[in-house]
């Protein structure tokens, strides 16, 4: 595989990287696409399978592994696992165009040690986890228990922050919004 530049946007759940990644890709002298990942949960609220996700069984995602079609998986949450199939890099990289990652950290992690030179990590932090709490809920895509699963993985995210090449701290939405473009911009330029 060979091909562009590869940005990853890692955070807890309701950080706001899923509207970070969204904003950049209407960037385009970013020359971006969206790498759709698998996952083997259901949809939630208005997600699109093939464009928020591929959403496939458990037993079609556990083939995947056995089959190493996976650039990384990881088991998220019990049974539900969320991946990045190899051929979606290279469907992203046969367009001429960059790949923008909304992804788990650990997915994230494992990309940037794949790819040390071509990926660009960033981690987008929550001004607390008291915030995060009140941004899940205004979701109302999810229980309060799965809520509580998520605040309680978020404090282990929120300590990998360090691994990443760059924080960005999300707690005005418009100046996060710029230090994603301005970092992005100059990491795509570099070496080009």
């Amino acid at each position: 595989m060979a091909g562009g530049k590869l940005i990853v946007f890692s955070a807890p759940s309701g950080s706001g990287k899923t509207t970070i990644v969204q904003y950049l890709l209407k960037q385009e002298e970013l020359n971006l696409d969206f790498s759709v990942s698998c996952t083997s949960r259901e949809p939630r609220g208005e997600e699109i399978h093939g464009t928020d996700y591929y959403f496939i069984s458990l037993k079609e995602f556990k083939q995947h592994i056995k089959n190493h079609d996976f650039l990384e998986w990881e088991e998220v949450y019990r049974d539900n696992f969320y991946g990045t199939l190899n051929s979606e890099i290279e469907r992203i990289w046969a367009k001429g165009k960059n790949i923008i990652f909304d992804i788990d950290v650990v997915g994230g992690l494992r990309i940037k040690k794949k790819y040390p030179k071509e990926t660009l990590a960033v981690f987008v932090k929550p001004p607390s986890v008291d915030e995060l709490k009140i941004r899940l809920k205004k979701r109302k895509t999810e229980s309060e228990e799965k809520i509580n699963m998520r605040i309680a993985k978020a404090s282990v995210e929120l300590a990998t922050a360090p691994q990443f090449d760059f924080v960005i701290e999300n707690k005005v939405l418009e100046t996060a919004l710029k230090e994603s473009k301005d970092l992005v911009l100059k990491f795509i330029k570099k070496d080009a």
